[in-house]
């Protein structure tokens, strides 16, 4: 057990300490960024659930909002281990990165809105302890810039496959590679890579203690990530 933390610990963190060190004080890629994260799966029948999202991320841990995120949808458990899910999100999307941080503004001059439509299948599967999540998404964005005042439809499909192994009772581990491709040029999007340390805080809530490397064409980006995660059950007893 204590061998295991170690090496998430070391990975969490050296991923940090070589940004810094190649990167300048204005680069966006030589800091540290977080989002914070809520999921939730509102269980509504043995056959539906509602999904619920909301996600702030932040260029510098102490500050300088990039993105806000939020996302619905309707889950279909068509299987124990098969889920389709139909649904939308609403993405706003400051792109400069300022130094002086929040008083440039949270909602304040963001200058890309979307709209995205999304459907989604979800398979998981246990090998020993480990449990396989694969998550296959088509996703269609109608994407504005306010400041230019233009408009564009793009279409991309997201690859995940997840690993979860639990440790004890409350701690586990999570690891997760996803793969964004356009279905339009250029074909790569990014790439995201993600290590994190979970607690389970009751039965239907749990927290996740991570970090997220996010690769795109040219840029790389280090991301900490705090994310919450409740999945009431509304059925009748």
């Amino acid at each position: 057990m204590k061998n295991q933390l170690t090496l998430l610990l070391a990975l969490l963190f050296s991923g940090s300490v070589f940004s810094q060190a190649i990167g300048g004080a204005t680069d966006p890629q030589a800091e540290d960024g977080i989002w914070y994260m809520y999921f939730g799966m509102n269980r509504l029948s043995d056959k539906i659930s509602l999904h619920t999202e909301a996600q702030f991320r932040y260029y510098q841990t102490e500050g300088n909002f990039n993105q806000m995120l939020l996302r619905t949808g309707i889950n279909f458990h068509v299987k124990p281990n098969a889920i389709l899910t139909a649904g939308y999100a609403y993405i706003d999307t400051d792109p400069t990165f300022m130094e002086q941080g929040l008083e440039d503004g949270f909602f304040n001059g963001n200058e890309i809105l979307e709209h995205r439509i999304f459907e989604q299948l979800i398979l998981t599967n246990k090998v020993g302890e480990f449990l396989f999540e694969h998550r296959y998404r088509l996703e269609q964005r109608f994407i504005e810039n306010t400041d230019l005042n233009t408009t564009d439809t793009k279409h991309r499909a997201r690859y995940r496959l997840q690993v979860t192994l639990p440790l004890t009772n409350t701690f586990f581990l999570n690891f997760y590679d996803e793969v964004f491709v356009n279905l339009q040029e250029p074909l790569f999007d990014q790439n995201r890579l993600y290590g994190a340390l979970g607690i389970r805080i009751t039965e239907n809530a749990s927290v996740q203690l991570g970090y997220l490397k996010n690769h795109f064409s040219g840029a790389n980006f280090d991301r900490y990530q705090v994310g919450f995660f409740f999945n009431p059950d509304f059925r009748k007893k």
